[in-house]
């Protein structure tokens, strides 16, 4: 007669029934690949359950790798969808004064970001009279002014895109929010022969919503479109 413990005859039904529920479940085959082992003794060395190890390992890095991937393809179809957006606001406007509110107002909203500012290089007599006709959304400065923020007085020459993170934001670019800004997107405009450059300054609150590390080939897109707009108005 064995002395070995027997299983209660419905869990051992239950089993019989439906394997696949202990296979399935991870927990249960390792108490089952741990008992086995204890039970050849430690002289022994399971080749078997250490490769099942590894596979299971490698098993745990794919499926992280593909929900990596995933979330990322996910990142990017919103963010497509969000910059298709702006670009449909933006071409909404039939005149420059709701074209300036727009980009700070629903622009501001579908990009989600806190602040949004476009930057004109030129005289300081133009600066003043534009500053007083159209307000926040516009910051008019003299020339140079542009490739200096971009480089940040380091040199070299400025990116279309550039995307860092923000200690001190200044307050001639975001005024009363400078204080909350954590990251901006700066997008470098080319306004056309015989015209200063610009440049349209993306603010946010969240540190990591602007960093080197991110792509730009969206802000890039929409740079582009926004350049076109502005030669519009311009013109």
């Amino acid at each position: 007669m064995s002395s070995s413990p027997k299983l209660e005859d419905t869990l051992r039904a239950a089993i019989i029934a439906k394997p696949d529920t202990i296979l399935d479940d991870k927990d249960v085959m390792h108490a089952l690949i741990a008992a086995n082992e204890r039970a050849m003794g430690a002289n022994i060395v399971d080749l078997r359950g250490i490769a099942m190890d590894r596979l299971e390992s490698r098993l745990d890095r794919l499926e992280d790798t593909h929900r990596s991937v995933i979330a990322a393809a996910y990142e990017n179809l919103s963010g497509t969808n969000q910059v298709h957006r702006a670009i449909l606001r933006l071409l909404d406007p039939l005149d420059f004064e709701t074209f300036l509110r727009d980009l700070s107002g629903e622009i501001a909203e579908i990009l989600r970001v806190d602040h949004i500012k476009l930057v004109l290089e030129s005289s300081q007599q133009d600066a003043d009279q534009a500053t007083a006709q159209l307000g926040d959304a516009l910051a008019v400065v003299g020339p140079g002014f542009v490739d200096s923020y971009l480089t940040q007085l380091r040199g070299g020459t400025p990116r279309q895109v550039t995307l860092r993170r923000v200690d001190h934001a200044p307050e001639r670019i975001y005024g009363a929010k400078a204080s909350e800004i954590a990251s901006e997107a700066c997008l470098k405009l080319d306004l056309g022969t015989g015209r200063l450059p610009g440049m349209l300054v993306l603010g946010s609150a969240r540190a990591d919503q602007f960093t080197a590390q991110h792509a730009t080939d969206l802000l890039a897109f929409f740079t582009g479109v926004f350049e076109r707009s502005m030669r519009h108005w311009l013109s």
